[in-house]
């Protein structure tokens, strides 16, 4: 695989999985025996992805002490500290001597996805960026109701499922990304891509049946102690 750079968004505060991470960094919440972003780590090494920037905030000093400079696992680790808030996309201007091919990928994603293949997408469709999505199932827990012009009953639709592609948090760009975010900007991946798809870029979309599970959300991390413990052997190869 040639040379990539790879980017793990760990800055983030977690608030919706306070109160946990007002002393536990996200990305160090526990997911079995490992922290989630070892278990990242680890798949990035399965992968062949061995060049890793990991961006920091919130309670910085603990993931830097946890993964070093990431000998342990076979991989170098460098490190990114954002002195204000920058979005998920902002931190990738403190990127210095990206490689073409830069990976992100938020530090709370459980995921079996394979890395390769979603590279060799990215390099088949001579993509600026690929964003990885997934079919996710939203239902709505009550009856939705649909009125008429006359304010009068349309219909009425008993908790409705509403199916949709969602992102996995899990992206690849190519360097030139870091000419629109301008230095000390808070911009989002969304606003980052969109500015892309804009000037005309080719902003492709990888879809995959990969297990995904978004531990940022308190239903997603306590459905993942399960799901990590019945598919080890998946996620840890």
């Amino acid at each position: 695989m040639s040379k990539v750079q790879v980017v793990i968004l760990a800055g983030g505060q977690g608030t919706r999985l306070r109160p946990y991470t007002t002393v536990i960094p996200k990305p160090l919440m526990p997911v079995g025996d490992y922290p989630i972003c070892e278990v990242i780590i680890r798949q990035l090494k399965q992968a062949g992805l061995k060049n890793i920037a990991i961006s920091t905030g919130h309670l910085a000093g603990l993931i830097e002490a946890y993964f070093g400079d990431g000998k342990k696992w076979g991989v170098h680790i460098t490190y990114v500290r954002e002195k204000q808030p920058l979005g998920t996309a902002g931190a990738l201007k403190l990127i210095k001597n990206m490689d073409h091919h830069c990976l992100v990928i938020n530090g709370d994603v459980l995921t079996d996805l394979n890395f390769r293949e979603l590279l060799r997408h990215h390099k088949k469709r001579k993509a600026a960026a690929t964003i990885t999505i997934k079919e996710r199932v939203v239902k709505t827990d009550f009856g939705v109701i649909e009125v008429n012009e006359e304010g009068d009953l349309d219909q009425y639709l008993e908790k409705p499922e509403h199916k949709s592609y969602v992102s996995m948090g899990v992206y690849i760009l190519n360097k030139e990304c870091q000419r629109l975010i301008k230095k000390d900007e808070f911009i989002g991946m969304p606003d980052l891509l969109l500015k892309m798809k804009d000037r005309g870029d080719r902003i492709s979309c990888f879809p995959t049946r990969a297990m995904w599970l978004d531990l940022g959300r308190l239903d997603d991390f306590e459905l993942s102690q399960d799901v990590f413990q019945k598919h080890k052997k998946k996620f840890l190869k």
